[in-house]
């Protein structure tokens, strides 16, 4: 008698074993399927008028970062800039950034056109922090309470 049991205890769990891939075919078939739909990229608002010192300003930057970004291209990842200047640029452009976006002009910080990499930005917001004494902690508890 034992001996049949132990047939039926073997059977059972083979029975389970075989019963357990058709359960989890069964549950896959029944997953549904999620569609992933890309957030919208913000476009730059119209900027209001600029006065002909800020378009030539502005014609000026962007000749500036054309000239960077093709150094970059061609292998030259320090592109011969001193780090004051680098320093001088970054403190500007956050300015210029916060002022346009407490103005309500809503934009992504870079543009379509100019990809940079995750890598990228984490250094830089690493150094962003670093540099203003703030924790990652306080910048997700800044995020959280303005909505930003």
């Amino acid at each position: 008698m034992s001996q049949s049991k132990a047939a039926n205890t073997s059977k059972a769990s083979s029975t389970k074993a075989k019963s357990k891939p058709a359960a989890a075919k069964k549950k896959a078939d029944e997953l549904v399927t999620v569609r992933v739909i890309e957030a919208p990229v913000q476009q730059a608002a119209p900027v209001a008028h600029l006065t002909a010192a800020e378009k030539a300003r502005t014609a000026q930057a962007l000749a500036l970062a054309a000239d960077l970004e093709r150094a970059i291209r061609e292998g030259k990842e320090s592109v011969g800039l001193a780090p004051e200047a680098v320093q001088a640029m970054l403190a500007a452009l956050c300015k210029i950034y916060s002022a346009h976006t407490e103005a309500g002009e809503r934009y992504d910080a870079f543009s379509q056109t100019t990809p940079v990499t995750p890598t990228d930005v984490m250094v830089t917001a690493s150094g962003l922090l670093k540099a203003a004494n703030l924790a990652v902690f306080e910048l997700g508890m800044w995020q959280s309470w303005t909505g930003r």
